[in-house]
């Protein structure tokens, strides 16, 4: 074992004691999922994590696998503000290729490393009661289809896998009191599970380093900020277009329990690992406020 290798495992091991036993959500999905390098280091940096005696929990998108599939089917792929249209054939492949074949994927792989993983929708066990989501164009009420929020994530359902040692890994696909299935954000699901479990981390792998005060200036990068200017800089108009509900989701996971969010780009091999257990860290992290 040579210095730096030492080096990196002593660097690690505050937070190993820090995190032991603490409960990480993780939001999965992207153009990730089809980088096989990027994925690969994911599962090895999760199965890491849950050895040393993290809690984790997973929660998947998909987006570019529906799309893909819809094609194959000859179904239309039209979005509104960045949310996808989802009609009745198009409900029936999302949850096909969300639930019936990423979810089952991702649970797998952990397996195959010796952590029990088990793979499940937001139908299973009432684990998500949603209701059906409208969009607004000025004073326009746009309906999307089978897309849906979170009203309710089943927390005893969560804690009693967690208690049982095993890792959640959790379709964002959720149904209604009458049934009705509807298409969630996975970032938004993630948000909701880490808020009812009051997660230590929130974090969410994205196709971004990070958070920049000017997105061309490689030097306005920001590696920590506080929910208080998160805010300021959507008000500000810094954030804007598509980091905009993400950062509103992270604000919200933020003020309803979830300690801390990690915005890390997924791409990067081991992401997880640099931006947990070294000092540094690779992404940005917005801290909750302070107890």
């Amino acid at each position: 074992m040579n210095g730096e290798t030492v080096k990196i495992l002593i660097e690690a091991l505050p937070y190993i004691k820090k995190f032991r036993e603490k409960t990480f959500v993780i939001k999965y999905g992207g153009s990730i999922m089809k980088n096989e390098k990027a994925k690969k280091a994911f599962i090895e940096d999760v199965v890491l994590m849950k050895l040393v005696g993290i809690d984790i929990i997973i929660v998947h998108g998909g987006g570019p696998c529906i799309s893909s599939m819809l094609d194959q089917l000859n179904i239309e792929s039209r979005f509104v503000h960045g949310l996808r249209v989802t009609d009745e054939k198009a409900i029936e492949v999302v949850e096909m290729v969300l639930s019936g074949q990423i979810n089952k994927e991702i649970a797998a792989a952990l397996c195959k490393h010796g952590v029990s993983a088990i793979g499940i929708s937001g139908r299973d066990g009432h684990l998500i009661e949603a209701e059906k989501k409208y969009i607004y164009d000025g004073e326009e009420k746009l309906d999307i289809g089978y897309v849906g929020e979170v009203v309710n994530i089943n927390k005893k359902l969560l804690a009693d896998l967690l208690e049982k040692e095993q890792l959640p890994v959790i379709s964002p696909v959720g149904c209604d009191i009458e049934g009705k299935v509807y298409n969630i954000n996975a970032d938004y699901v993630a948000s909701a599970v880490s808020t009812v479990l009051e997660a230590e981390k929130l974090i969410l792998l994205t196709d971004i380093e990070g958070i920049y005060k000017d997105i061309n200036d490689p030097e306005s990068f920001i590696s920590e900020i506080s929910i208080e200017e998160m805010g300021e800089y959507i008000q500000t108009g810094i954030l804007k277009g598509g980091m905009i509900p993400k950062a509103q989701c992270c604000i919200d996971a933020l003020e309803q329990g979830t300690k801390n969010v990690h915005l890390i780009d997924g791409r990067k091999e081991h992401s997880l690992l640099l931006e947990i257990f070294t000092k540094e860290g690779i992404g940005t992290m917005i801290k909750g406020r302070e107890l």
